[in-house]
């Protein structure tokens, strides 16, 4: 899991966001409200929701434009039921979250090479 998922806060503008994501290996930027996630904001809702309709992306704040994230964990969660449920959405990464406030990031690719690690190797046989 990555411990700082590089969020911005609410108050955060429009353009801050355009910056986190002109980075190629930036897809989605978390929103948070005094740590806790409120949303996320994409290329995609920057287009749609500050580009299309003329609004001045240095005073568009992202309380205003964050969309409500598609899938979150609790920290609480089995690292097995957390593996089954990113594959069964086939989500790469989600933030995690214990009682609404972020504490993470989890990445499938990472969490496969853990449960990869814990497997015990078969006995060697005579």
């Amino acid at each position: 899991m990555v411990p700082e998922p590089g969020g911005l806060d609410v108050t955060a503008s429009a353009q801050e966001a355009g910056e986190r994501l002109s980075d190629p290996a930036v897809r989605a930027v978390l929103v948070t409200d005094d740590g806790r996630l409120v949303g996320v904001v994409t290329r995609k809702t920057l287009v749609s929701q500050v580009v299309a309709p003329g609004l001045d992306p240095r005073s568009t704040n992202l309380k205003e434009i964050a969309e409500p994230p598609l899938f979150t964990l609790e920290a609480s969660m089995d690292l097995d039921e957390a593996f089954r449920a990113l594959e069964e959405h086939d989500f790469e990464r989600v933030p995690v979250v214990e009682d609404g406030r972020l504490v993470g990031i989890l990445s499938r690719t990472v969490l496969l090479r853990r449960l990869a690690e814990d497997e015990q190797p078969a006995p060697l046989e005579p």
